[in-house]
């Protein structure tokens, strides 16, 4: 692993374990959960490297890109969005990446 930081699975849920209504606010909590263990890790959004969203309804990828690219900046990770039937919980999106120093 050395220099490499993989994190799977984050979702929208808070430290309380709440998921917000909103859908941009759980988008943007998945990303703060994730900003959270990249810090811990002495890394940031910018190490990051690749990127895998699951969300549960296509329809929310427009919404889901605005908070991902006000979370990333260019040049952004390599990215692949998936819709899946259901996610283990009861989130809408769930975020993997992989980062590198």
């Amino acid at each position: 692993m050395g220099d490499t930081l993989y994190i799977s699975g984050m979702g929208g849920e808070d430290a309380n374990g709440k998921i917000p209504g909103d859908f941009e606010a759980e988008a943007r909590q998945a990303l703060d959960n994730i900003g959270a263990i990249l810090k811990a890790g002495g890394m940031s959004p910018d190490d990051v490297v690749s990127v895998q969203v699951y969300l549960t309804d296509g329809a929310m990828f427009e919404r889901m890109n605005a908070v991902y690219r006000s979370y990333f900046k260019d040049p952004r990770p390599t990215r692949a969005t998936v819709v899946v039937a259901k996610l283990v919980g009861q989130g809408q999106i769930e975020i993997t990446v992989t980062a590198r120093k």
